[in-house]
């Protein structure tokens, strides 16, 4: 058998075969191609060890509310903080996040008040997605926007892994489901 039929051969079991053996190996080869390839380059062109996180908690939703309904059922929380509605209104991913969406990030030179970034904290053992609502010379305070108040501590330069540059919809549902299927 020559190079020719071999390679016709590997193209008919991949892309033409439907047995379970071809479907398997499609399934290892697309894991290996995302986790060791496409993964690692997005990782080097956002500048982040983790350019992809998937939205495990609710902590983000608007529970379906339009800004105007979200704004009068949370608003007043903001207000006490100096962030009016116009100033949130301009704030990208002003109607949040929902579970099962991915954001996609990327490391800025500065996150700023109104953004949403991801940090690591050893309270938690996944990255929490939060919108920056304070920054001092202690550090940033982020609060999820379906919160009731903002999170406990103060975040260093060091614990943020990146800043939410947009959302791909529903796509980590598949993340949720395996992670509650093998009991993670």
């Amino acid at each position: 058998m020559n190079f020719k039929e071999i390679v016709k051969k590997v193209y008919w079991f991949l892309f033409k075969d439907d047995s379970i053996w071809s479907w398997l190996v499609n399934l290892v080869l697309a894991f290996i191609i995302v986790k060791f390839l496409i993964y690692p380059a997005l990782a080097l062109i956002l500048g982040t060890q983790l350019p992809l996180v998937a939205v495990i908690s609710g902590s983000m939703e608007h529970d379906g509310m339009n800004f105007e309904e979200f704004w009068d059922e949370k608003g007043e929380w903001y207000e006490t903080q100096g962030i009016t509605k116009e100033m949130f209104r301009e704030y990208d991913f002003k109607n949040g996040f929902n579970k099962g969406d991915v954001i996609i990030l990327y490391n800025p030179d500065d996150i700023e008040v109104g953004e949403v970034g991801v940090y690591a904290s050893d309270l938690h053992q996944y990255p929490i997605i939060h919108r920056v609502i304070k920054i001092d010379e202690n550090g940033y305070i982020f609060k999820g926007d379906h919160n009731s108040d903002s999170d406990p501590y103060v975040i260093q330069n060091e614990q943020l892994i990146g800043k939410a540059l947009f959302k791909v919809p529903m796509i980590g549902w598949i993340k949720i489901w395996f992670a509650e299927l093998v009991g993670i």
